[in-house]
């Protein structure tokens, strides 16, 4: 097999995996009331539901990052895909919500094993740095693209069957990307750095400090804020999330490299994460129960609500990535969720007749345009100052980061629309949720603005893969 197309079959294995790790934490969302009509458990259920996978994926996949660095990208990535295989079938098994939700967290365990090796497979075939930002573009578009189109799938999949196939479906995009991972493997192919040691201790205090939060501010609106477990889980997360960088500062070979975040742009691109992929979390969780519950569309008709987001992204995205590795980063990650932004605030502005052509397609269209300027730029970014042996935990530094950033935003986002809307989402709480995302899209634009820098010049195509100049 030549080297074209080995690399190419690669980046499609890459794309099936990350695609439908992505796309299981957003199908969902569709199906969350057909969930609750059948097994129970009101907003707080939908909300463990979607932050069971989040918490596991988002507090390992730092150690997933690492895993791939000391055992090799391509071995961690086929057992990550595997196993989310298995767990697919669990949920799609699951009798009660509380066996969902175990399930739930098994699947972001393996995804947390194959998103990081993913994006590290890439860095390591592609060699040229702009075949490497357009093949990051494609990647990312895919990812992106596969976020929003599990709402639609999710959608018809609830509406002709049953909740159950969203998970079903995993197992042939499973099956396809195990067949390309094993077919493309170079015989020469670079051997892992297997003397490096496992964070087990650090994985630990990361997954138990996120946990405590997540389950104060789901719990809160029904338990209230003097809840001894309320308080007792802030407390206690804060005071694990703080032990948890003190020993990682300290540890020989950590599994957070605190050094990473020396590097201005590494550091401000994992905020401007933070900020946005609260907002696109907590967007799409709300919207999608808002039009089911509210204002009376099916699973299908909700879900087809981001199809202008997935049209713009298939057509931008590639686009953009190598746009921004000829002219920089710093604009499109900072005028990309401003953008953004603006079409969150329209929604602002809906009720419960809400229409699709005159209330929600131009929304879509602006949100869809501002992330298709920000998403492959903010990757290739992050990518850009990790070595190539630390490739893995650069992108499991970021990946960990937006899946936090996806959790504590639709716990966040939860707490402010719980606080008018009650244990069901009505008009009011929505207008409030879109009201604080809207704003934390925004505020990732400023942080782009303002910290992110461009590189003084562009590599040449035939340049070895350097740090940028910060």
């Amino acid at each position: 097999m030549d080297a074209n197309r080995r690399r190419a079959l690669t980046l499609v294995a890459t794309i099936l995996a990350s695609g439908i790790a992505i796309l299981d934490g957003t199908i969902v969302n569709v199906a969350l009331p057909a969930l609750e009509n059948d097994l129970g458990g009101g907003l707080a259920g939908q909300q463990w539901v979607v932050n069971a996978y989040l918490l596991t994926l988002g507090s390992l996949i730092l150690l997933g990052g690492t895993l791939g660095d000391v055992y090799g990208a391509r071995k961690i990535f086929v057992l990550g895909i595997a196993s989310f295989g298995v767990a697919s079938v669990l949920c799609a098994l699951a009798p009660t919500l509380e066996t969902l939700v175990a399930a739930r967290a098994l699947q972001g365990t393996t995804s947390a094993l194959l998103t990081p090796a993913s994006l590290a497979l890439i860095a390591a075939i592609y060699d040229d740095e702009q075949e490497r930002g357009a093949a990051i573009g494609t990647w990312t578009a895919w990812g992106a693209i596969a976020a929003v189109v599990g709402p639609v799938a999710g959608g018809w999949i609830v509406d002709v069957t049953t909740w159950r196939w969203i998970f079903g479906v995993n197992v042939p995009f499973v099956l396809a990307a195990i067949v390309l991972a094993h077919v493309t493997r170079e015989p020469d192919e670079a051997k892992p750095r297997r003397t490096r040691r496992i964070d087990l201790v650090g994985a630990t205090l990361a997954a138990l400090g996120l946990a405590g939060p997540v389950y104060a501010l789901v719990e809160q609106p029904s338990r209230g804020w003097t809840s001894p477990l309320v308080i007792g889980g802030l407390a206690g997360g804060v005071l694990l999330l703080i032990c948890f960088v003190a020993y990682e500062r300290r540890a020989s070979e950590p599994m957070l490299q605190c050094g990473l975040f020396a590097r201005r742009n590494f550091t401000f691109a994992n905020v401007e994460t933070l900020f946005v992929y609260a907002g696109l979390s907590s967007l799409f969780f709300f919207l999608t129960i808002f039009l089911q519950q509210v204002a009376g569309y099916s699973a299908l008709e909700s879900g087809l609500v981001g199809a202008p987001v997935t049209a713009i992204l298939f057509v931008l995205s590639r686009r953009v990535g190598a746009l921004s590795a000829r002219f920089g980063p710093r604009l499109f990650m900072g005028g990309g969720p401003l953008v953004a932004a603006a079409g969150v605030a329209l929604l602002i502005r809906v009720d419960e007749h809400v229409d699709f052509l005159t209330d929600l397609l131009a929304p879509m269209l602006l949100f869809g345009l501002g992330l298709a300027l920000m998403v492959a730029p903010l990757t290739a970014t992050v990518m850009a100052d990790s070595r190539r042996g630390d490739s893995g935990i650069a992108s499991g530094v970021n990946n960990a980061i937006a899946r936090v950033a996806g959790l504590f935003g639709i716990a966040a986002v939860g707490v402010a629309v719980a606080g008018r809307s009650g244990t069901e989402l009505d008009l009011a709480g929505f207008r409030i949720g879109m009201a604080v995302t809207a704003a934390l899209v925004a505020a990732g634009g400023v942080i782009g603005l303002i910290g992110i820098r461009n590189p003084a010049r562009l590599a040449p195509p035939d340049a070895p893969v350097l740090s940028s100049p910060r």
